[in-house]
């Protein structure tokens, strides 16, 4: 194993714990950032580039067909080979956490659609389900297994928010252990079927699951329950036949008591475990060994790097497996006493030495400049790369152009992070909501007044069952600014006054009026 460190030139704050890393045939995009995408990367998802000792964060490009896909921390992720044939595959991802710090449900699959030298596209898709769906989580695993020429994807553990029915304000975003249930999704037919088994005793979260064939082992994990990482070695096997599917447990010995930690493959049949916590304070500084082989697993201590003096006595750590047997890990720049919200980052490569010397060689080679005209390729806004090298100073000029915060158009009229009112009192960097709605955006109401603005239910004092009420009726809200609260939330009705039609008067019937003469001589016919 080496261990090597990249310095973070700018914009380190982007990769925080719980971020992920997708490989496309050796071409790593970095997914998860902290905070919601901006103008310089609308889309939340970096190539990162890797020439030499630098890595260059590029944005991605989606294809016109995808849909949102918002920066989601801690979600599960596997790949699902679509055609074994000509090697493509996808990563399915499912729920997580978004800046909000909502828990997402959704399932979404993304694949590389096509590459170039100077550009990579990206096609991201929302998939459907049916039957037992998932409840929202994050800290959970997905894996794929294949069984008598079937596929089916396997979910288990995880953390969701407390239900709604047992929440109150002030411990509106405490988070429970999910259910010990294992879901099997078919995405061909879009539906899902929950499995609980008795030797599941726990939701396991954050904890190791790798699949090979039709068996998956799930090593340690975190049981807010009764604060204790689990020593059990669990073998979930699962049968597909043309009827119902057969899912069996088995806890094996030799389980390892980690949580958070890593796995990264370097083989067909050899993984390796890195980092992770003994327990809240303690880190794992031990790396292992995991051997499949058809039906058995095999779990050795392996030979650990050497680690720095500031990944010893820092007290957390995370990262997360760039593929190829490589691992990205960070530590909080708070350890090294410079800009506190720095984080500081370093590449573990598990394989042998030439193994690492081939695949850096062939790196070096697709990341040659190319002789493709620069007018192909669409030219990104402001700057467009975050840095990372061994050496700060050594930079090209070209290269001196890296991200700037103040470039950035201004969000306080997005409704995710505002000032609503001159007494307005949310910092927006450390910003939690006071309490969650199922509004559209969390613990906000839209003031009806003029084109209408977004506000703090905090900062107007709206308790949570106003809040709840008016997100569910239909009515006019106004701040305080342009209503007082104490005449009523509800705007009036305008009563329409009905105009009553006057009723018209009667028509008296017209008589003639006759002149004596003529009186006198039809009364002297008349006798006659």
């Amino acid at each position: 194993m080496s261990l090597q460190m990249v310095s973070t030139v700018s914009n380190s704050s982007l990769l925080q714990p719980g971020f992920s890393l997708l490989n496309f045939d050796g071409h790593v995009f970095f997914f998860g950032q902290k905070g919601w995408p901006k103008r310089s990367c609308p889309t939340g998802v970096f190539l990162l580039d890797r020439k030499q000792n630098e890595l260059k964060m590029k944005p991605a490009f989606f294809s016109k067909d995808s849909c949102y896909l918002p920066p989601l921390r801690y979600p599960a992720l596997c790949t699902l080979q679509s055609d074994a044939r000509a090697g493509e595959y996808q990563y399915i991802i499912h729920g997580g956490k978004t800046p909000n710090n909502d828990l997402s449900d959704k399932i979404y699959f993304m694949s590389l659609v096509s590459k170039t030298s100077k550009k990579m596209m990206l096609q991201c898709v929302e998939k459907d389900l049916g039957g037992d769906v998932p409840e929202a989580r994050y800290g959970h695993t997905i894996n794929v297994v294949h069984s008598r020429g079937k596929s089916m994807s396997v979910l288990f553990g995880g953390r969701s928010y407390t239900p709604l029915a047992q929440r109150t304000t002030e411990k509106w975003n405490s988070v429970v252990d999910c259910l010990p249930s294992v879901f099997l999704i078919d995405f061909e037919f879009g539906c899902s079927t929950s499995y609980i088994l008795p030797e599941l005793q726990d939701g396991l979260s954050f904890h190791v699951s790798i699949a090979r064939g039709d068996t998956i082992y799930i090593l340690g994990g975190h049981s807010l329950q009764n604060n204790t990482r689990s020593p059990n070695l669990y073998k979930l096997k699962i049968d597909l036949p043309l009827g119902s599917p057969a899912v069996t447990c088995t806890i094996l010995p030799g389980g390892i008591s980690v949580s958070s930690a890593i796995v990264t493959q370097i083989s067909d049949t050899e993984f390796v475990l890195v980092g992770g916590y003994h327990s809240d304070n303690q880190k794992r500084l031990v790396c292992n060994t995991i051997v499949l082989e058809d039906s058995k697993i095999e779990i050795v201590e392996s030979l650990s790097p050497e680690w720095t003096p500031d990944i010893k006595h820092c007290r957390t750590w995370f990262g997360c497996d760039m593929g190829k047997g490589s691992v990205l890990l960070g530590i909080p720049g708070a350890n090294k006493q410079l800009i506190p919200d720095a984080n500081y980052f370093y590449i573990l490569r598990c394989k042998g030495a030439e193994e690492d010397k081939e695949e850096e060689s062939i790196t070096q080679i697709c990341s040659q400049t190319s002789s493709e005209d620069p007018g192909d390729s669409t030219p990104f806004e402001d700057s467009e790369e975050f840095c990372f090298s061994a050496e700060a100073n050594s930079f090209d000029i070209d290269d001196a152009d890296t991200y700037n915060e103040d470039d950035e158009e201004d969000e306080s009229e997005t409704g995710y992070w505002i000032t609503c009112c001159a007494t307005c009192n949310i910092d927006i960097n450390t910003w939690v909501p006071f309490y969650s709605t199922e509004l559209n955006k969390p613990a906000m109401i839209l003031c009806s007044s003029g084109a209408g603005h977004w506000v703090h239910a905090q900062c107007m004092d709206l308790s949570e069952t106003m809040l709840l009420h008016l997100s569910e009726a239909n009515v006019k809200y106004f701040c305080n600014k342009h209503i007082d609260l104490n005449k009523g939330l509800k705007t009036p009705q305008k009563v329409v006054c009905l105009k009553k039609q006057p009723m018209k008067p009667l028509r008296k019937k017209k008589t003639m009026k006759l002149s004596t003469s003529t009186k006198k001589s039809f009364l002297r016919r008349l006798f006659e």
